[in-house]
């Protein structure tokens, strides 16, 4: 019998999973790759990036975890704030002046300030809900977020705006995964707080890419992490949960004294065939936005305008937000190298009219965008390396009504444990979180089983009345 079982091989899974080292723990990871939605290659001094690219500073979950596995995250050197809008493109400067930089009509310049002026005060209260205050719990902070005008969406909260002025804001909302329309008004409000640097953004890039931390972690759990193994059922027992998944076309069946569900809501809901009604019911509502992303490698010999931009918004466009992977390479260099790195991410409704294109059509529409965004003829020229990848359930976004869900979520149920970043409002942050939470759960109820077996190693399970004693690590298989 194992100690544990991961379900999910995500930042959240991998983060649960590497708290447990010291148990008897196995990580199940149904796609052929770990991450999840963290996805990034090197090539040579730069890296392609596709998935999550962004990460908490000090003080946080994801700082914690970086330094204990080993990985290196620095401040983003490159603006985070650039934005291409009508043919005009500004490197630098405050969001706040954007509608008095970018070309538009009188009307539109108008109706962005008066909503820039409900969305400034709604982060200034905003400001005051996610302080955190002396003796709570991350829990009670987190559902205090969530409370957080949570009864209306952000289109309500900004009213009907001309096209020109609903795009500046849609252009950064959407990057939630859903639009205007579909997250409440706190949520939207929440992300320009991020976005304005104010509470705990998220600014810090990895070194090396994202997917350096992912596959850290997952070198040293080894063998622990089984790649292609479909969860197909969790079963709550009375001292031990029993997990039945695919391999290789073979069935299999492990048990252990504690399971993480660091899978999506959708899948956990799906595979706790026995969690209790009430949070089967909670899972079934959470709601994500899909995402597509593509990457482009670059060959250029010369410096090029955007080599001190990390963040390019892109307002009526097939994307976005473009981001220069590059950018923390072209921070640490004393002479620019040749070559950089891009992507190109469309979230929400720009993703779904994107997701049944072939992945050529994908990168033909991101590329010829790029090179209008940038202002930069021949860019295309450069590119030497493009590939596309979506997420049809990528990030859950907060909806109205969305915060009567947490404290049913919170709950867990006995030995099983949830994880992921549908837990919480910051997105790889609270995958991390969420994936410690878990861990510290279950090391818990372990340690107290080991206490109460006086010491007794915790893969050797206790007898009980009605069930004799396992052999450690068994694990049973039945064909397909």
């Amino acid at each position: 019998m194992k100690d544990a079982v991961v379900v999910g091989a995500g930042l959240a899974g991998l983060s649960a999973a590497w708290r447990l080292r010291h148990w008897d723990t196995l990580v199940l990871e149904s796609a052929t790759r770990v991450g999840g939605r963290i996805r990034s290659e090197r090539r040579g001094d730069y890296w392609l990036n596709w998935g999550g690219h962004v990460f908490a500073g000090p003080g946080s979950s994801t700082d914690a975890l970086l330094n204990e596995v080993g990985v290196t995250a620095v401040e983003i050197p490159g603006s985070l704030q650039a934005l291409s809008m009508n043919g005009k493109f500004l490197r630098k400067g405050h969001i706040a002046t954007y509608p008095l930089r970018v070309p538009m009509s009188l009307s539109s310049r108008i109706a962005t300030l008066r909503a820039g002026m409900k969305v400034v005060a709604g982060v200034a209260r905003y400001a005051g809900v996610v302080r955190k205050r002396p003796g709570e719990s991350g829990a009670m902070r987190q559902q205090r977020i969530y409370n957080f005008a949570n009864e209306r969406s952000f289109a309500e909260l900004i009213g009907d705006l001309p096209e020109d002025a609903a795009a500046l804001f849609e252009t950064t909302v959407t990057r939630s995964a859903g639009d205007m329309d579909q997250i409440s008004a706190g949520a939207g409000i929440g992300y320009f707080s991020l976005v304005l640097g104010f509470g705990q953004g998220l600014s810090r890039g990895i070194v090396g890419g994202p997917s350096t931390l992912t596959e850290s972690i997952a070198a040293a759990l080894g063998d622990r992490v089984r790649l292609g193994a479909e969860a197909l059922e969790v079963v709550r027992k009375k001292d031990s949960v029993v997990v039945r998944y695919r391999q290789d076309g073979v069935d299999h069946e492990v048990e252990a004294r504690t399971a993480v569900l660091a899978t999506t809501a959708d899948v956990t809901h799906r595979i706790g065939v026995d969690l209790p009604s009430e949070l089967r019911d909670a899972l079934r509502q959470i709601r994500y936005g899909p995402h597509v992303s593509s990457a482009f490698l670059t060959d250029e010999t010369s410096a090029r305008p955007w080599d001190d931009v990390y963040a390019i918004a892109a307002p009526k466009r097939s994307f976005a937000i473009a981001l220069n992977q590059a950018s923390i390479v072209r921070g640490s260099e004393s002479v620019r190298r040749p070559g950089g790195s891009f992507m190109t991410f469309s979230p929400a409704s720009l993703g779904r009219a994107l997701l049944d294109k072939s992945d050529e059509e994908v990168v033909n529409t991101h590329l010829s965008d790029l090179e209008q965004v940038l202002g930069y003829p021949g860019f295309a020229d450069t590119v030497v390396e493009a590939e596309a990848e979506r997420w049809e359930i990528a990030s859950p976004y907060a909806f109205p009504g969305r915060a009567k869900l947490q404290p049913i979520l919170q709950r867990g149920a006995g030995r099983v444990f949830l994880a992921g970043d549908y837990l919480g409002t910051l997105y790889t942050e609270s995958a991390i979180t969420s994936g410690f939470s878990a861990a510290q759960e279950a090391a818990s109820v372990l340690a107290s089983q080991r206490q109460a077996a006086g010491g007794v190693a915790a893969a050797v399970p206790l007898p009980t009345r009605h069930q004799p004693v396992s052999a450690p690590n068994t694990e049973t298989r039945t064909s397909a």
